[in-house]
């Protein structure tokens, strides 16, 4: 486990209140994957750093008893709030794994979809991870992530903000998907079709008080990106 992918987990193993902390944007996000793609009873469904299981846990209703959903994140911290989550909820169709999403080994054709909610951007190699994923798909499967691009809060804003509030660095911010253009070519250099790309607004504005409105009061005044678009 390389220093990076250290810096992820600690992150996240931080945050022992996930959900209170994210608000409604990341249920938000999850509720849109979930919508982006028809899932019927008795698939079978991959979520890659499933956190707390925003998008497994609602999944493995969906896909029902005949159906099964794996989750895999490497944060232990995720991993057990999504366990209490699936306790509560009494859901038995689902697995949650704690496992590198660069590091997975199911077989060729194993899923009817995979989700990835606010999380590509952290690989450590996207195009590789997506050329993964499309072997994992059985044939009319569907992959569906969100992004932030390029237009969302500026990028070197957002990059700052990653390093200096959160204490990690993110290498790769915004590459190499951060248009819609970007995107597309890289799902189908990976050998996705059918490509659909969407900028989806979100989030919210916050006002600026008196001699406040300068970038160091924002970087380090505000939890989450108050300016926010999602590519999905």
């Amino acid at each position: 486990m390389d220093s990076y992918k250290q810096q992820v987990i600690e992150l996240y193993n931080s945050r022992t209140a996930y959900d209170q902390e994210e608000g409604t944007r990341h249920p938000r996000d999850a509720n849109f994957l979930l919508e982006s793609v028809p899932i019927e009873k008795g698939q079978k469904i991959l979520d890659i750093a499933t956190g707390t299981g925003l998008v497994a846990i609602p999944a493995a209703q969906k896909v029902g008893s005949e159906g099964y959903v794996i989750g895999v994140d490497m944060s232990v911290g995720m991993l057990h709030q999504a366990r209490l989550k699936v306790e509560a909820t009494g859901v038995k169709n689902i697995e949650l794994i704690e496992a590198d999403a660069n590091y997975l080994n199911f077989s060729e054709s194993s899923f009817d979809a995979i989700f990835c909610c606010e999380a590509i951007m952290f690989l450590s190699n996207i195009p590789a991870s997506l050329q993964t994923w499309y072997r994992f798909l059985k044939p009319g499967g569907f992959v569906a992530f969100t992004c932030p691009p390029e237009t969302a809060y500026m990028a070197p804003v957002y990059k700052s903000i990653c390093t200096k509030v959160l204490g990690i660095s993110i290498p790769h911010i915004h590459e190499p998907y951060g248009t819609t253009e970007k995107c597309h070519n890289l799902l189908e250099q990976a050998g996705f079709r059918n490509i659909e790309v969407k900028i989806e607004p979100s989030g919210r504005y916050r006002k600026l008080r008196g001699d406040g409105a300068s970038w160091k009061w924002i970087n380090l005044n505000f939890k989450g990106n108050p300016l926010l678009a999602k590519l999905s």
